[in-house]
């Protein structure tokens, strides 16, 4: 905030003023347009409970809960430990972002994107291999065929993004970006993730037992779906993946997403409660808020880890400004796709996917019991990594 910073460049000072706090703003228009709703929603009072209560059915503090429990266990100091090994140096605050234990980051990013962009030059041949793709992840023809034939491929204006139907008969639309020359492998990997939506979209929709309980419980839930397409999608293009230890990896990898996504959650939840506290906040008091509140968090859950204090980092995500309160669905959508990626291994992927997802709108704990036999809960992903550190190191 000071209008001068040193630098270590040639150890002379730059010139620097802060940036204007526009982005707060728009966060602060956001909580007067939503709190006025408050007025005409008497059951769900507050838009933190139409959020959490009415949107997501499960409460606040008892996502926190998850959240906290996760963040506090004793395997996050033993996967820094093992990230750090792999770097050859003390982990750095942005190695929240750690991405090397996906089998990708090994591999030749231009080899990817020349291959996708001659496999998918335009929409229509990504939207022509969905059936394809769809046998490869473990449909039948018949049921890959059908599936396919309500989902439709637009280009996107963004990154990517899955527009459901509301209605049979109409379609769902799979958006992502198609540069010129094809679409390169971040945007396929994206149309993987949306492909993941748009399935879970078909089956809660075609093959549910009524129209009234089309969907899913949660965001969370369409999320985990879309992860678990998203992480095939070097089999799709027929890559064999021969990642020694590939479980193993995906497990730690599920984890560390897990805590860096859950701090970030943290801090929106927190920030929205500050918020309904403080109704008449200026966006240079908003700012101050979410920058202490980002460090507070780092403080408590990841300063003993990276061996830095006060660190704002976590508070970069303006996708708190974009979707209010959206972020919690991404952890919640983790721990959900690592327990349906358990139950699925071994079994008809396609046929438990559609017995799955074609029970509909449940209340999401029943969902989950009715899925896989258990609650949402972040002990299969910490025993996983328990694992998975006795087999790499």
């Amino acid at each position: 905030s000071s209008d001068v910073c040193s630098s270590d460049l040639d150890g002379k000072e730059v010139a620097n003023k802060p940036e204007p706090d526009t982005r707060y703003q728009m966060f602060i228009n956001n909580f007067k347009a939503l709190k006025g709703v408050d007025a005409y929603t008497p059951m769900y009072p507050t838009y933190i409970s139409r959020a959490f209560d009415q949107g997501m059915e499960l409460r606040m503090p008892e996502v926190e809960k998850l959240f906290t429990e996760f963040c506090s266990s004793p395997e996050i100091k033993q996967v820094a430990t093992l990230i750090s090994n792999r770097l050859g140096r003390p982990l750095q605050p942005f190695d929240i972002w750690y991405d090397g234990f996906k089998s990708r980051s090994s591999m030749d990013q231009a080899m990817l994107d020349k291959m996708t962009q001659k496999k998918y030059p335009n929409t229509a041949a990504f939207e022509k291999d969905i059936p394809n793709i769809l046998i490869k992840m473990g449909f039948k023809p018949e049921k890959a065929k059908e599936i396919a034939s309500h989902i439709t491929v637009d280009p996107a204006r963004g990154s990517g993004h899955a527009w459901p139907s509301s209605m049979k008969g109409d379609k769902n639309h799979l958006r992502t970006r198609i540069i010129k020359g094809g679409m390169d492998y971040k945007g396929y990997n994206i149309a993987c993730h949306e492909l993941g939506h748009n399935v879970e979209q078909t089956i809660s929709l075609y093959m549910v037992d009524n129209w009234m309980m089309a969907g899913v419980p949660n965001t969370a839930f369409t999320e985990a779906f879309a992860f678990n397409f998203q992480k095939h999608d070097l089999d799709f293009l027929g890559i064999k993946d021969n990642t020694p230890n590939k479980d193993q990896l995906e497990a730690l990898d599920d984890f560390w997403m897990a805590y860096e996504i859950m701090g970030v959650s943290l801090i929106d939840m927190k920030t929205w409660q500050w918020l309904y506290d403080h109704p008449d906040a200026t966006a240079k008091e908003l700012n101050e808020t979410v920058t202490s509140t980002a460090k507070e968090i780092w403080n408590k859950y990841y300063a003993d880890i990276f061996g830095v204090k006060d660190t704002p980092i976590l508070g970069i995500y303006s996708h708190m400004i974009e979707d209010p309160l959206y972020l919690s669905n991404y952890p919640v959508g983790h721990l959900i796709e690592f327990q349906l990626t358990q139950f699925f291994k071994g079994k008809d992927f396609g046929a438990e996917a559609i017995r799955i997802f074609s029970a509909g709108r449940m209340i999401p704990q029943l969902w989950m019991k009715n899925a896989v036999g258990s609650e949402i809960s972040v002990k299969p992903l910490l025993q996983a990594t328990d694992e998975a550190l006795k087999v790499i190191r």
